[in-house]
């Protein structure tokens, strides 16, 4: 069965199987062979040993955080003058912008170096080598580009030294990393060419933090990053990390993806949301434990308040879906003026969840309309918001996920042309629910469970295995939790033998769907339960009909 769930995965021979099952920190790439990393290396090394003062410019999010943290515990390590600016959401916006290159240069700094942002700031690079400063640019987003008689060219920030998997003629063979993930290759790199220290394990657990929070894609070298970096975050001595582990009530050796994605993760990202993301790199860097656990706790509350201010942004979003003319439209964009534009994003996110379209979510700023896009995978945003620059006041992102600015009597255009340029068919907007295999119910043992366990992490294009059976009776229901929000249910399948279900979600209605239905058919993946010192085998329903 586990053989056939590879095989459903695109692994077609036993070595793709073996990488993909084993993979080891041995069989990571080498980041020296990345474009750009031969002279940011030469560069960097140089400024060291001068003893030049960098800046680290980052981003707000998880991923900006972790990146922000690898690099600047490097160069801290290796003997330079570091620090690190992060972004604010709201005065600042998305990466380096003109009034942080010149507190840099009024600061006396010699060196920026950027990490998850950059590759789309030609002009701020460029004002920065002006004011005679060096720049290093590491990145993972797309790359702009204009499309020219020739075919498409990309425009490259003027820095000394470019490092992105995604520019043209770089050799590395996985581009999908995240920003941590590039900063990650360049420490490595730095560590080995300056002192001979090995930072691979060092790091490991930031990259794979990122990994998860920035939701990449858990393929390739991703895999391997995140299944080494979540062994070694459960025997973390990063003194802030345990404090957020605890103060989320949760043991370091029970980590796993899902706790990055859903908890720890969500709590370094309010920091940047509502407040600033320099607490959660505080949080990373600091030593004293007592101070580590304040920290922590306030990122905790942070993130209960952001919760909060996103599910009321999500019903106004589908009320105006359901109210306007908006449910007609294949690309949604979406207008909240009053809503919080830190959490444009995770509303968009919900809200392409419910309707199965790419969603923007544009909210009032400063300085005209913010907001965020989450897309579906037959439709590349980034390149969607290329054809409607011209609309665009700054743009950038990657297929599945963009942010930009625009002015407010722009919002209407660029819905319409968005809609007419989508190219989305009605069958490109059905959802499929691809199943691994029809696999009755009574063909679920314990042991069949734990094995499932070497094809985690779970994650975005390695998502959890999908089974169905069809032909089910529920012999007995009840509704159970606080919140009513648990169904458990004894199952029958049609050769008479029972298993226990549990349902998530929207019980009331399932239980109104059940009711007069003789038999039904659902999707599932079987789980291991233990409930006060008892352990049983139990039946996830993710799906019916």
């Amino acid at each position: 069965m586990t053989a056939r769930i590879l095989r459903n995965r695109d692994l077609t021979s036993l070595e793709e199987m073996e990488r993909y099952l084993n993979g080891g920190l041995g069989q990571l790439y080498d980041g020296r062979c990345m474009k750009g990393m031969a002279e940011a290396l030469d560069i960097l090394e140089k400024k060291l040993r001068d003893g030049k003062s960098i800046r680290v410019i980052g981003d707000y999010d998880g991923d900006g955080i972790m990146s922000s943290y690898i690099l600047q515990d490097c160069l801290e390590r290796l003997g330079g003058q570091v620090d690190v600016r992060i972004p604010d959401r709201i005065t600042d916006g998305y990466g380096i912008n003109e009034s942080l290159v010149r507190e840099a240069h009024g600061d006396g700094m010699d060196t920026i170096l950027t990490c998850d942002n950059g590759i789309a700031a030609a002009a701020q690079v460029a004002l920065a080598k002006e004011l005679g400063m060096t720049v290093i640019v590491t990145d993972h987003h797309e790359t702009p580009y204009e499309e020219t008689e020739q075919g498409r060219r990309q425009l490259l920030p003027p820095a000394d030294a470019v490092i992105n998997p995604h520019q043209e003629g770089c050799p590395y063979p996985f581009k999908g990393l995240c920003g941590a993930g590039v900063a990650y290759k360049l420490a490595i790199a730095l560590g080995r060419k300056m002192t001979g220290e090995d930072f691979t394990e060092e790091y490991l657990p930031f990259a794979a933090i990122a990994t998860v929070t920035d939701v990449m894609e858990l393929v390739d070298e991703n895999r391997i990053i995140v299944k080494e970096g979540l062994k070694r975050l459960r025997a973390t001595e990063n003194t802030g990390l345990l404090a957020l582990i605890a103060a989320n009530g949760l043991e370091p050796a029970q980590i796993m993806a899902y706790h990055v994605g859903f908890i720890l993760g969500p709590c370094l990202n309010a920091s940047g949301r509502l407040y600033t993301a320099k607490l959660a790199l505080k949080l990373l860097t600091e030593r004293d434990q007592g101070e580590a656990a304040a920290i922590a706790e306030e990122l905790v509350q942070l993130n209960g308040s952001r919760k909060a201010m996103t599910e009321q942004g999500v019903r106004l979003a589908k009320y105006q879906v359901e109210a306007t003319s908006l449910k007609n439209d294949r690309v949604l964009v979406i207008y909240l003026p009053d809503c919080h534009e830190s959490i444009a994003g995770i509303i968009a996110g919900r809200i392409r969840e419910a309707y199965y379209r790419p969603v923007f979510v544009l909210t009032d700023s400063a300085g005209g309309v913010k907001g965020s896009g989450r897309s579906i995978e037959e439709y590349s945003m980034f390149e969607k918001l290329v054809e409607c620059g011209g609309l665009l006041d700054k743009f950038g992102g990657h297929p599945m996920a963009a942010g930009l600015s625009l002015q407010k009597e722009n919002v209407e255009p660029l819905r319409r042309m968005l809609n007419e340029k989508c190219g989305l068919t009605e069958e490109m907007l059905t959802e499929k629910v691809h199943i691994d295999v029809a696999m009755p119910v009574s063909y679920v043992y314990p042991g069949l469970v734990e094995e499932f366990k070497l094809l985690e992490p779970f994650g975005r294009s390695n998502p959890r295995p999908v089974f169905a059976q069809k032909g089910l009776r529920a012999l007995k229901t009840r509704i159970v939790g606080k919140n009513r929000n648990v169904m458990r249910l004894e199952l029958m399948t049609p050769e008479g033998v029972k298993a226990e279900g549990v349902f998530f979600g929207e019980v009331e209605e399932f239980d109104r769907w059940l009711k007069g239905r003789e038999e039904f058919s659902i999707l599932y993946y079987p789980q291991l339960n233990t409930y006060r010192g008892k352990t049983s085998l139990e039946i996830r329903i993710t799906g019916y009909c």
